[in-house]
């Protein structure tokens, strides 16, 4: 018998329009499933701020995205899991999923290079991070590389062109571009620029992010949960046509268009009405 959950929609959340790049791959593994997308953009963005706060607006996101009516739980962020994923969690019933910089499959290339993992200030210092790093440091050197400021950048809709190289030529500078052999994206933003940091660092290299991965695992809690929608295809029509709806904490007309247009970049179709902005 059908859980009759599974015709609620999957709720995501991030502090602005990056987790769309997580969405997105949601939306390929899982085409036929009902969607809520949050960008908690009054607040963006979260990597700059304390712990406490981070932690505070992430269960304040997830309280809101939960009385909407969800099954499950995508924190689209890797700022926000990192502070705030245990306290969700004891808070709902339903799955909840997180993210966490892809060390791991960047470690299991076995290259011989050192491992760049480019991350907001705040995810380098938690300690989910650092125990992940601790896992993995006999295998690999792996260097931390905060990047204060990206967010905003990326966030203002300015993904390529002068500014977003001249950030990112800076912050190689700093960095033996030969010795490194894969970078890890350790913030969702950050997959949108991911052609730029190729470009900018001038050679060909392994460029690794969490989302495809964070898609597969949910799909999997899916269904141990009972949870999958039925009407879920294995060859899905081309271009993709997704059920969203979008709720904005502030500028919503404008990060609708980001979002839709970013979903439009990766052959996605939103069905849905855009209505609930702030």
């Amino acid at each position: 018998m059908e859980n009759p959950r599974a015709k609620l929609p999957i709720g995501v959340f991030d502090s602005g329009i990056g987790g769309i790049s997580v969405l997105a791959e949601i939306v390929k593994i899982l085409p036929k499933e009902e969607f809520i997308y949050f960008a908690d953009t009054l607040h963006a963005p979260y990597g700059g701020k304390p712990e406490d706060v981070v932690r505070a607006l992430a269960m304040k996101a997830a309280e809101f995205v939960s009385s909407v009516g969800i099954k499950c739980l995508v924190v689209a962020c890797n700022t926000a899991t990192g502070a705030a994923i245990n306290e969700i969690r004891s808070l709902y019933d339903f799955p909840v999923v997180g993210m966490e910089p892809a060390v791991k499959p960047a470690v299991e290339l076995g290259l011989s290079g050192k491992i760049l993992v480019m991350a907001t200030p705040l995810t380098l210092k938690g300690k989910k991070f650092n125990e992940l790093i601790c896992h993995y440091k006999h295998r690999s050197e792996i260097i931390p590389l905060p990047c204060p400021g990206l967010v905003e950048i990326i966030e203002h809709g300015r993904t390529c062109g002068r500014e977003i190289e001249d950030y990112l030529s800076h912050l190689f500078s700093f960095i033996d571009k030969e010795a490194i052999s894969a970078i890890v994206l350790g913030c969702t933003h950050y997959v949108l620029i991911k052609k730029e940091i190729v470009k900018v660092m001038g050679k060909k290299i392994s460029v690794i992010d969490g989302n495809y991965g964070t898609a597969r695992h949910l799909k999997t809690i899916l269904q141990k949960e009972q949870l999958l929608n039925n009407r879920v295809v294995e060859k899905p029509e081309i271009p993709l046509k997704a059920n969203i709806k979008f709720y904005i904490s502030e500028n919503g007309k404008e990060v609708i268009r980001r979002c839709r247009q970013l979903l439009q970049n990766e052959g996605i179709v939103c069905e849905s009405e855009f209505s609930h902005c702030g």
